[in-house]
């Protein structure tokens, strides 16, 4: 029975739509047959299947009620209007269906009914939606500004601010947990708004719990529902925060977890805990690591892009964020030194620059300096030998050069500590040797020999 009654029950948002459609419909009509009065029949059938249609969703709304845990007080006034709603639209039948109407019902102006029946659709189906979608549905969209000239409080997004410095100093609750809660959790568990009778942005009511009792259980995140209502399927009722809202990381229910079960401590320091920094680094700050200078560069024409594309490049922008490009002779492997002319129009924007597997010679590098913001080149597979490298010393944002599968010298070695930016030269299949690298090259520029040895495992012995 209890299965007849939740399958029963979980039909009401479908059927709630349709007295919301007969009754809308119904108005429509009446107003635009509010002269001539020829479909006054119609209209009294559209409001009388509005009612049946209307009771059946007051049927299932009640037991989904009942067989879904809803608290009484966060549905009572839904509920009844719901109920007022399904007599009301009785009642505009029995007005309209003038041989059915009762003499007293007659006296009342049909207009004024609508009126009524407008506002009471309208409050009940909003009601509804409140109980669906939360009391903030509507309005969660909107930005702070327009909030706050609404009256509507604002909970403004706490960032969460570590480093390698200073994360064993930072307090665990206050710098971390407390942010979580804020950004997750508070907009629906405040002392405004406390749904569930629970408030989430203060140490007393975290630990007072809600209306179904404490929601931490001293040390034990498995027994405690502020951590277990997190890693419940987004489909379940008790999941925390409901599925339309704005979902925990992974990183951040781990959190919450160790919080919990390091005893729930309000005024405790992460280092004083002794927790892994591990759980933290999400929150460090990420090394930059782009192939374009830290510097703006104005948007290239679409005109001369389509130069450059017509004359056989293929280019294409590195990222949303920049008006840096990536330009590639992947479809013009004939391109010789005299071909860079062709890229004049874009000179500015190009940071990545491939000009692999072409038929360029040492000479390309002096003519490679009319590029000022170049931040990754790619000479691979052609016969350079790297003697005139060092002319790239005027490329101040160069960080990468790739001379795999070419006739790089090794004597030419010592030219690369004239490029100032120089992080990185790949040097594969050249003849170069490791012997070679080792005293030409300073520390703080990486060469790559490529040549990598996986170890051995055991499972490489195993004959199947």
């Amino acid at each position: 029975m209890d299965i007849i009654k939740q399958l029963l029950g979980r039909l009401h948002p479908l059927l709630v739509h349709l007295p919301i459609g007969f009754i809308v419909l119904g108005l429509l009509f009446q107003w635009y047959d509010r002269k001539k009065e020829v479909l006054k029949q119609a209209v009294a059938l559209i409001y009388l299947w509005a009612t049946i249609s209307a009771v059946l969703a007051c049927i299932t709304g009640y037991l989904q009620y009942t067989s879904e845990g809803y608290a009484f007080d966060s549905i009572k006034m839904h509920l009844w209007l719901g109920i007022i709603t399904a007599l009301f639209s009785l009642v505009m039948y029995l007005r309209i269906n003038e041989k059915r109407s009762p003499n007293g019902l007659k006296i009342i102006p049909i207009g004024v009914l609508a009126g009524i029946m407008f506002v009471l659709i309208a409050f009940t189906g909003h009601l509804g939606g409140i109980i669906t979608h939360g009391e903030d549905y509507l309005v969660e969209p909107l930005p702070n500004s327009v909030k706050s000239v609404l009256g509507i409080e604002i909970f403004e997004e706490k960032t969460i601010v570590l480093n390698n410095e200073n994360w064993e100093r930072a307090l665990f609750y206050e710098d971390v947990i407390n942010p979580i809660l804020n950004n997750k959790c508070v907009s629906c568990h405040n002392r405004k708004k406390a749904k569930g009778e629970l408030v989430l942005n203060t140490k007393e009511g975290i630990l007072k719990g809600g209306g179904n009792g404490e929601i931490i259980v001293d040390s034990n995140s498995s027994e405690s529902a502020l951590f277990t209502r997190l890693i419940l399927p987004k489909d379940d009722e008790d999941h925390m925060p409901p599925k339309e809202k704005n979902q925990l990381t992974h990183g951040e229910i781990a959190l919450i977890k160790t919080w919990v079960d390091q005893g729930t401590p309000f005024e405790v320091s992460i280092g004083e805990l002794n927790l892994s920094k591990e759980l933290f680094e999400d929150y460090f700050p990420k090394k930059s690591d782009f192939n374009f200078p830290d510097k703006a560069v104005e948007v290239v024409a679409i005109d001369s892009i389509k130069l450059v594309k017509n004359a056989g490049f293929h280019v294409e922008k590195i990222s949303k964020e920049t008006n840096y490009l990536k330009v590639s002779c992947v479809n013009k492997p004939n391109f010789s030194d005299k071909d860079i002319a062709l890229l004049k129009p874009i000179y500015k924007q190009i940071a990545i620059l491939d000009l692999g597997g072409t038929l360029i010679t040492d000479d390309i590098f002096e003519l490679l300096i009319s590029l000022p913001h170049l931040t990754a080149l790619k000479l691979d597979n052609n016969t350079i030998t790297g003697s005139k490298i060092e002319k790239l010393n005027k490329l101040e944002y160069l960080r990468s050069i790739n001379l795999t599968s070419t006739k790089f010298d090794e004597t030419n070695l010592n030219k690369l500590e004239a490029i100032p930016s120089l992080e990185k030269v790949f040097l594969h299949n050249t003849h170069v040797t490791a012997r070679s690298v080792q005293y030409s090259i300073p520390k703080d520029i990486h060469i790559d020999l490529g040549n990598y040895e996986l170890p051995v495992i055991a499972s490489d012995s195993i004959i199947y």
